[in-house]
This record gives structure tokens, C-alpha cells and sequence, in this order.
């Protein structure tokens, strides 16, 4: 079990603070439509939803930006919206929560992504998307390049957050990984299916069970399987490191000449593990920015990713919250 002193703990809470976290990837909007159900649809057999209440949030990168926001750093979101209804929904949003939008690229040739929940009675009735998944044009990936490059100066850490819609392009990844390690400043990457294996030289590649088995054809399941994946992905990227998420089993830290090492996960009732992920690589590069070895990190993240999933819905931590569970767990 790792062991924080009250002095650590003190020190790592401030150390978040005011770190600048660059977040590089698929930015959204998240609507939620909440209602009741009391009759069916003369018109088709599906049921009529009488609205009570409506609200948008961050989704995708954004909510990783917004994680890290409240936990005492500074995102700076890099990404692409459209000229839209939903990026000036995206806008409000930025400007209700503090956070940047000078690494935004904002376009008329592709729409916001949104994702809108209807809820009635606490159930998810439908989900209603509006994306384009397409990669970005050239002159969209110069641009956003370009906007990176004038802020690197002032960044600690960079996080690539795909989630396989059309902003982290193979040229976009490339460009940002050898930006940054260039200048020395460490990236991790939360992958999607479709450029995994594009994320080579980073820092920590951080894939859940199903990403690194459907990368490599194999079901995960035993201790060996667990193993067999962590090992060959940290091998075909030549990643410092390879953190593989596993849910409620945990997670498993993967590096070059060690074992791999295991953390039970920190949940004490799982309710919804809707945006865990987002919580452990926001928690995870800060703590590594904030002067966290990898085991510290991944244990500061776990538990974070653990306090998440006890909640429904799409929760950010917050540092307050993060350290007096840690806290708790030391006395």
C-alpha cells in the first residue's frame, strides 16, 4: 500500500495548483433533456416525453479540462468547434467555468459535437448525436498546430484525449508529441480504437481492457492476458510508461525492466463509472506534473477514479474531495 504523510498530502494538493495542462483532442457538449413519461405517441409507438428540465455540460476532452479545473490547475483546451448553436453553448461554457479558450480553432466547415440524454423517471430513454467524425481538413490541422506551438512555452503537461472524432489526426498527433518532447514536457494519451499505435514516445499511454484488446485482437481476461497486452503495447509504442485501466479489478502500471504492478481499484460502491476515465488521466498528469512518480500518480488517480464512479451521472473531481478521502485512508 503506498503511504502519503499528511506533509505529502499537503504538499501534492498544492503542487496542483496553478499547474497548465494542455488538453489536445474531441471537445463536446453534453445536453441533458429530463421529463416524464405519461403516455404513447398517437403518431408512433414510442413514448412522449413531457420536458422538466434541460442543462449542457463539458463532454469528451472538455470534461477532462474541467477536471482538471477543479482540481486546483489551469487546462488549456486545444480543439476544434463549429460556428454553431452548440459552440456558442460550448463558449458560455468555457466562460461560466474560467477556462481558456485561446487554443480553440473555431470553423464553419464541420458542426460542434453534441450528445444529447433524454431522461424520464431515471431512465435513459434515447441518445441523440450530432457529429461529424471525419478527420479535420489541412488548413484546420495548421491552425490548431500552429495555436499549440505559441502556447508551449507556457504548458507543463499535455494530455491527448480521442475519443475517434476527426480532430486527433495522425499529423495532429505526431506534431504534438514531438512539440512537447522537444521541450521536455511530459504527455499522456487517453486512446481510441482507430490511432492507437500513432501514440508512440509519449509518456504514459493509458488504455482501458477493451481499447487494448481490440487493438490486439485478444479477449483480457486472466492475470497472463492482463500481462501479455500491457507489455506488448508498451513495447510496439515505446511508451515510458503503460497504465491499463481495469475497472473495478483496478488498474496495472506497466514500464521497461519492472514488473508490472497492480492497484486495487478505491471504489467502495460502484453507481456509475460515466467519466472515470476522464477523472484518472486529468489526475493522473497533474499529479506527474505536480512531481508524483508513476506509483503515486496512478494511486492518487485510482482513488480519484474510484470516488467517481460512487456518484451518477458524469461528476468532476475536485481536490478538496480527492485529498480528504486520501486522507481518510491514512488515519
Amino acid at each position: 500500500m503506498i503511504r502519503l504523510s499528511k506533509e505529502r498530502q499537503a504538499e501534492l494538493k498544492n503542487n496542483f495548483s496553478g499547474k497548465r495542462i494542455a488538453v489536445v483532442g474531441d471537445l463536446m457538449v453534453d445536453c441533458y433533456i429530463w421529463g416524464a413519461v405519461k403516455r404513447i405517441s398517437p403518431e408512433a409507438p414510442v413514448p412522449v416525453v413531457e420536458v422538466e428540465d434541460e442543462s449542457q455540460r463539458f463532454g469528451g476532452a472538455a470534461n477532462v479540462a474541467l477536471n482538471i479545473a477543479t482540481l486546483g490547475g489551469v487546462p488549456v483546451p486545444f480543439g476544434v468547434i463549429g460556428k454553431d448553436a452548440y459552440g456558442e453553448v460550448f463558449e458560455r461554457l468555457l466562460s461560466e467555468a474560467g477556462i481558456t479558450g485561446a487554443g480553440l480553432i473555431r470553423t464553419e466547415s464541420r458542426s460542434t459535437t453534441a450528445k444529447t440524454r433524454v431522461i424520464a423517471h431515471n431512465q435513459h430513454v434515447v441518445r441523440i448525436d450530432k457529429e461529424n467524425t471525419t478527420y479535420i481538413d489541412a488548413e484546420t490541422e495548421k491552425l490548431l498546430i500552429k495555436r499549440f506551438e505559441e502556447k508551449l512555452n507556457e504548458i507543463d503537461a499535455v494530455i491527448l484525449q480521442d475519443y475517434n472524432k476527426g480532430v486527433l489526426t495522425p499529423t495532429i498527433i505526431e506534431s504534438v508529441i514531438s512539440l512537447a518532447n522537444s521541450k521536455g514536457i511530459l504527455v499522456t494519451v487517453d486512446p481510441k480504437f482507430n490511432n492507437f499505435f500513432s501514440y508512440k514516445n509519449v509518456t504514459v499511454m493509458k488504455p482501458n481492457r477493451k481499447e487494448a484488446g481490440d487493438v490486439l485482437s485478444m479477449k483480457i481476461k486472466s492475470e497472463e492476458d492482463k500481462i501479455a497486452a500491457g507489455s506488448a503495447i508498451l513495447e510496439k509504442l515505446n511508451a515510458k510508461y503503460v497504465l491499463l485501466t481495469l475497472s473495478e479489478e483496478g488498474i496495472m502500471i506497466f514500464q521497461k525492466g519492472e514488473d508490472p504492478r497492480k492497484m486495487p481499484t478505491k471504489a467502495r460502491r460502484v453507481a456509475d463509472v460515466s467519466g472515470a476515465g476522464d477523472t484518472v488521466i486529468s489526475t493522473l498528469t497533474l499529479a506527474l506534473a505536480a512531481g508524483s512518480d508513476i506509483v503515486e500518480a496512478s494511486y492518487l488517480a485510482n482513488f480519484a477514479g474510484g470516488i467517481v464512479c460512487e456518484e451518477v451521472g458524469i461528476v468532476p473531481i475536485d481536490a478538496e474531495k480527492l485529498f480528504e478521502a486520501v486522507a481518510e485512508e491514512h488515519t
